[in-house]
C-alpha cells in the first residue's frame, strides 16, 4: 500500500512538453493544470466538491488504509479553502480520460462516415492495419474464439494510445502519466480476463487452472499462480505508468533546459514510446485472455471426442 500511494503522489508531478512545461502549477502539488482543468473546475467544481463532501468522509473512515488516512483532506473545509490547499474537485487525470474518451468518439465516428471498400483512403488503410493486426493476434494468442474479445481489447489499444499521445497537444497531460489512471486499467484488464475464465469454465474449473497439470502439486502451484496473477496489475500499471511518465518527465525537464530544437527532435521517440507501450499492454491483456480460453478450448475438444467415440 505504501508503493501504490507513493506512486500516486508522484504521478500528480508530471512534467509537460515543450513550451507547456513552464506553465503554472496547482497549489503545493506541483502539478501542471492546463487550462480546460481549470474551466472545468471553475463550472462544476463547486456542485462535485458539495457532492464529495457528502459520500466521501465515510469512504476514507472504512478505506483510509488504501489512501493513507483516514480523513479525507476537504473533510471541515469550505470549498475556497479546499481550492486554496491545491487540491481540485475534478482532478486533471480524469478530465484528461474524459477528454481522450470524447475524441475517440469523435475519431471513430469520423472514420465511419467516411469509409469505402471501393476506394479507400490512406486513413481508412491505415485504421484497416491496426484493426488487422488486433484480429490476427486474437486468431494467434486466444484462438478462434478470440474475436469475441475484439471490442474490449480493441477500446484498451484505442484508449491508451490516445491517452500517450495527448501528453504532445500544447497545454495537455497524458492521463497515462497518472499511476491512478493506469492502475485503473490494469484492473479492468484483470477483472475482465478473470470474469471471461469463470464464465467459460466455472469457478472450480477456473480456480483449477491455477493449480497446475500435477494435482498432488496443486497444494505449491496455487498460491504461487494466485500471487502471480494478483502481481499482474501492478505489472501492467506500472510499466505504462512508468515508461510516459519517465518519457514525460524526460522531455520535460530537456525543454526547460532547451526550447524548441531539442524537444522537436526527441519526439519520435515519445511517439515510439506511446505506441510500443500500447502494443504491449494488449499483447499481455490477449496473452492473459488466451490462458484461461485455451482452457475452457481444451475441456471441450476432450469431451466433444469422448462423445464422438
Amino acid at each position: 500500500m505504501f508503493i501504490l500511494k507513493t506512486l500516486q503522489e508522484e504521478s500528480h508531478a508530471a512534467p509537460q512538453h515543450g513550451a507547456a512545461a513552464e506553465a503554472a502549477h496547482a497549489g503545493g502539488h506541483g502539478e501542471h493544470v492546463p487550462i480546460i482543468v481549470e474551466k472545468l473546475n471553475e463550472w462544476l467544481g463547486p456542485a462535485v466538491f458539495d457532492l464529495q463532501a457528502k459520500i466521501m468522509p465515510p469512504i476514507y473512515k472504512v478505506f483510509g488504509f488504501m489512501f493513507g488516512g483516514n480523513v479525507w483532506p476537504g473533510e471541515g473545509l469550505s470549498y475556497e479553502q479546499y481550492r486554496g490547499a491545491g487540491n481540485l474537485p475534478i482532478p486533471t487525470q480524469v478530465v484528461m480520460f474524459l477528454f481522450v474518451v470524447f475524441l475517440a468518439l469523435i475519431i471513430l465516428r469520423f472514420l465511419r462516415g467516411r469509409l469505402s471498400a471501393e476506394s479507400p483512403t490512406t486513413r481508412q488503410q491505415t485504421f484497416e492495419v491496426g484493426v488487422e493486426t488486433i484480429r490476427s493476434l486474437l486468431g494467434d494468442l486466444v484462438g478462434p474464439s478470440g474475436m469475441k474479445h475484439f471490442p474490449v481489447v480493441a477500446t484498451f489499444a484505442i484508449l491508451i494510445l490516445l491517452s500517450n499521445l495527448t501528453g504532445f497537444l500544447p497545454d495537455m497531460v497524458a492521463p497515462t502519466a497518472n499511476f491512478n489512471v493506469t492502475l485503473a486499467l490494469a484492473l479492468t484488464s484483470f477483472l475482465y480476463y478473470n470474469f471471461i475464465g469463470i464464465k467459460e469454465n466455472g469457478l472450480i474449473g477456473h480456480l483449477k487452472h491455477l493449480c497446475g497439470p500435477i494435482w498432488w502439486m496443486a497444494w505449491l502451484m496455487f498460491p504461487i499462480e494466485l500471487v502471480s496473477n494478483m502481481a499482474r496489475i501492478l505489472s501492467l500499471s506500472m510499466r505504462l505508468f512508468g515508461n510516459i511518465y519517465g518519457e514525460e518527465q524526460v522531455s520535460g525537464t530537456i525543454a526547460t533546459m532547451v526550447q524548441w530544437i531539442v524537444p522537436i527532435l526527441i519526439m519520435p521517440l515519445g511517439l515510439l514510446t506511446a505506441l510500443l507501450q500500447t502494443f504491449i499492454f494488449i499483447l499481455l491483456s490477449m496473452i492473459y485472455l488466451g490462458e484461461v480460453s485455451h482452457h475452457s478450448e481444451e475441456h471441450d475438444k476432450g469431451a466433444a471426442l469422448a462423445a464422438a467415440h
